[in-house]
């Protein structure tokens, strides 16, 4: 990857990192936002489809959205940790043949990823510098629902950001993390011919879905 930002998240999502979420997922299923945004895209009806996954971690809505009777799931991630939990765990689950798995960035990754019915981000936005890009490139792969989970957009949020950012600066770590606007989201998905249909917020996250 020749992204620093990649190579920074290659590293900070290691094996030991990676390990802890997917012992944390088979105990206790998805995190709360994750499970929001399952749980909103469910709702909207996914048998059939199919999805690709951007950051997607151990594989929390690939799991999930496969019980649910989507027929295939691409997954893209900087973490190659990441990686082989997700396929450890589809393997468990029995689906292994029915995902296909991309390393690195999916930014320069795009033009080698066919559209899909559903496309994820679910915390993916908040590290990666170029959302008009990331964002652009992957609502233009999605040809039904387009579901993501990002940080807000208020004052502490961004403060709490920039102190982390800082130490990670201080420890020369090549990795930071981004609050991008909402509104900047929403227009470059508006641009792209989504619309929210499902918003939901927590302290520190927004749980959003968009549809065509």
């Amino acid at each position: 990857m020749t992204c620093r930002q990649c190579q920074g998240l290659e590293s900070l999502f290691d094996n030991k990192t990676a390990a802890n979420d997917l012992k944390a997922y088979r105990r206790k299923g998805p995190g709360k936002t994750t499970q929001m945004l399952i749980d909103a895209l469910k709702a909207k009806g996914v048998e059939a489809m199919t999805l690709l996954d951007i950051g997607g971690g151990v594989g929390a809505i690939q799991h999930e959205l496969m019980k649910a009777g989507i027929s295939r799931a691409t997954h893209v991630d900087a973490s190659t940790a990441y990686i082989e939990a997700a396929k450890d765990e589809a393997k468990q689950q029995g689906y292994a043949n029915r995902v296909s798995y991309y390393h690195g960035d999916f930014v320069q990754l795009a033009p080698d990823i066919q559209a899909v019915d559903i496309v994820t981000l679910d915390r993916a936005i908040c590290c990666y510098h170029d959302m008009p890009a990331l964002v652009g490139l992957s609502s233009a792969r999605a040809s039904k629902l387009y579901g993501l989970v990002y940080p807000r957009d208020v004052w502490w949020i961004k403060l709490g950001i920039s102190i982390v950012n800082f130490g990670s600066r201080l420890l020369l770590k090549d990795y930071r993390f981004f609050v991008h606007p909402s509104k900047a989201v929403d227009t470059v998905l508006g641009n792209n011919g989504l619309k929210q249909r499902f918003h939901r917020k927590t302290f520190f996250w927004q749980v959003a879905v968009y549809a065509r």
